[in-house]
């Protein structure tokens, strides 16, 4: 039997190359809406050793629909956060529950809860936090929408605009001041700084924030949508119950005590 031919360091790199090269090439080639079935998928993970069970859990999670909507807008800009996304099932109670708690550690917040038949709500003044049906099943949606920040923008622009418009009436009617015109000078200033400080720094800040904690929360209400509810032991039937008074006593027990009887 002839020996298995080995390669050596140069023929094993070009053959590697080789072949990535044709594999790139017969990708390019595939028509764009061919792909794999998810028994494929499976087929394959299981050839690299990962259970069917996580590949079928991780394409639901694909097919799951995620929900996007428009932000609230105030002066052009987005003042609202908000975060939509398909259950794989429903909350029992005691996961509705956990998820209750952990709002409130995330956001830092009591919040009062409602109840409305199969619609839950957590609310934080504008945070909402709703578990509800749709056609489809169950869809757990976070919105918040920043108040302050919308009176902040407000408040500068109503500052600039007071300001301005008293500046160019005493400008009109020649009535404008050096004292008088460094006074609405400032507050114009001022309100469009405060307008420029909310707008660039305070708001997207906040949104980052606010859309980093909806994305964990929604990730942990599938979680635990997702999460099989413990099996509760069976109850034992009082009138099956054992009875030590009614077991048979040991046959050595029984025999032992024959015998001091009959010595008595």
């Amino acid at each position: 039997m002839s020996p298995e031919r080995r390669y050596d360091e140069q023929e094993i790199a070009a053959i590697f190359k080789q072949a990535a090269t044709d594999q790139e090439s017969a990708q390019r080639h595939l028509p764009h809406t061919e792909g794999l079935t998810l028994a494929e998928l499976q087929q394959i993970g299981k050839e690299a050793g990962i259970t069917p069970e996580f590949i079928a859990r991780s394409a639901a999670a694909i097919d799951r629909t995620d929900h996007t909507q428009p932000p609230t807008r105030f002066l052009g800009l987005p003042i609202s956060v908000a975060r939509t996304v398909d259950l794989p099932g429903p909350l029992s109670d005691e996961n509705w529950d956990r998820l209750v708690v952990e709002l409130r550690e995330t956001f830092q917040a009591h919040g009062k809860l409602r109840r409305d038949g199969s619609l839950r709500e957590w609310k934080n003044g504008n945070l909402h936090a709703v578990v509800e049906p749709t056609e489809s099943g169950h869809r757990f949606r976070l919105h918040t929408v920043n108040g302050s920040a919308q009176a902040g923008l407000f408040g500068g622009l109503a500052a600039f605009a007071m300001g301005l418009i008293f500046l160019l009436l005493l400008t009109f009617t020649d009535q404008l001041a050096d004292k008088p015109m460094m006074v609405l000078t400032l507050v114009s200033v001022l309100g469009l700084g405060s307008m420029g400080f909310t707008a660039f720094f305070r708001l997207p800040r906040w949104a980052r924030e606010r859309a980093r904690q909806m994305e964990a929360m929604a990730a942990r209400a599938v979680e635990l949508a997702d999460a099989q509810p413990a099996t509760a032991l069976p109850e034992l039937d009082p009138s099956r119950r054992l009875d030590l008074d009614t077991l048979a006593e040991p046959e050595d027990e029984a025999q032992a005590r024959t015998q001091h009887r009959t010595r008595l």
